[in-house]
């Protein structure tokens, strides 16, 4: 059985890092640093495969095959990419896979398969649904000091209480925190 672990880049605030319009879009570059990044890779692991909405697969198409030869780089490209869209005719950047019209349908059958980890990152729309139907075995949050205000939410405002058990924190160099959860399912009342 595969496990699902949704890695999201995230303001103290709750605004999760995107392309787009919004004014400080590359608010994590000045966070970044080599052993910042060898402590994420290391906790994603070597070996992998990816859950992504289009605009995610989209805009990581545009970005990784080009980033050059390093072990995120290469594991990202040579992951399998299974994506939730409506133009799958289009899906140039593989190995890839839609995952159809009754995603969720898709996404257990896929769970219940022996391989990788399936790891989700950006792509909140997934995340939301991924949630709401209790299909999350854990949640890594690269949590940012910074404050944004406002711009893109992490969950849509319907996802229902939810309930973690903290795993660990790790903290780089410039102060990001990678911290795991492990999904407990809806919060009990």
């Amino acid at each position: 059985m595969r496990k699902i672990r949704i890695f999201e880049h995230i303001s103290l605030d709750g605004v999760i890092e995107h392309d787009g319009d919004y004014q400080y879009g590359a608010w994590t570059t000045a966070y970044r640093s080599p052993v910042g990044a060898e402590m994420l890779f290391q906790t994603y692991g070597s070996n992998f495969d990816l859950l992504l909405g289009r605009h995610t697969y989209d805009i990581f198409s545009n970005f990784w095959p080009n980033a050059g030869d390093f072990p995120m780089a290469n594991a990202i490209n040579e992951a399998t990419k299974y994506v939730a869209t409506h133009r799958s005719n289009s899906l140039a950047w593989g190995p890839v896979e839609d995952l159809g019209t009754d995603i969720v349908a898709a996404i257990r059958k896929l769970q219940s398969t022996e391989g990788s980890d399936l790891i989700v990152v950006g792509s909140s729309t997934i995340t939301s649904l991924l949630l709401d139907h209790g299909l999350v075995d854990e949640i890594i949050l690269i949590t940012y000091p910074v404050l944004l205000g406002h711009g893109k939410r992490l969950l849509a405002d319907k996802v229902n209480a939810q309930q973690l058990v903290f795993l660990d924190s790790k903290v780089t160099p410039t102060g990001v925190f990678i911290n795991s959860y492990k999904y407990m399912g809806s919060l009990k009342q």
